[in-house]
């Protein structure tokens, strides 16, 4: 069964990881000096928290996390099915996690991952050329970072 994730680049470690404790009412599985990571069962998402130097601050990308091959196999063909150019990285390592992986972006510049865990790192890892996706949000970035796409002017509502 695959797991949603969403990584979020913060400005203050500490103050976010006790903000997401207390809505998750869970400690970070994963705390490292730049990052956390919450894998809850309710709901059912790999939540990860980093700080990186000149990243961008708020949702930076959205993911699919899978348990084995079959099931990334799988997803790999829904990305494929979904008609973008996708960005097949592989074997890398990234946010303190050995993993395979995929990324995509949808027509708006949403950049997804799409990933098989299968280890732990002692840092943080690289990041790929996202140049690929031909998306605005894909770009240089830290590791797991596309650059977000230019905010749209205020419109005053939400």
């Amino acid at each position: 069964m695959s797991r949603f994730h969403m990584h979020v680049g913060v400005a203050d470690l500490d103050k976010s990881i006790a903000f997401y404790s207390g809505l998750f009412g869970a400690a970070p599985s994963v705390t490292k000096p730049d990052y956390a990571k919450w894998m809850l069962d309710d709901p059912r998402i790999n939540f990860a928290i980093s700080v990186r130097d000149g990243a961008h601050r708020g949702i930076e990308h959205v993911g699919l996390q899978v348990e084995d091959e079959a099931e990334l196999a799988t997803v790999y063909g829904r990305l494929k099915d979904a008609g973008a150019p996708v960005l097949e990285e592989g074997a890398t390592t990234c946010c303190y996690a050995k993993s395979e992986k995929s990324w995509i972006a949808d027509p708006d510049g949403v950049v997804w991952e799409a990933f098989l865990t299968n280890g732990e790192a002692t840092v943080y890892g690289d990041s790929p050329d996202f140049a690929p996706l031909a998306s605005p949000a894909a770009a240089e970035g830290s590791c797991c970072v596309p650059a977000a796409a230019k905010a749209p002017a205020a419109t005053g509502c939400c």
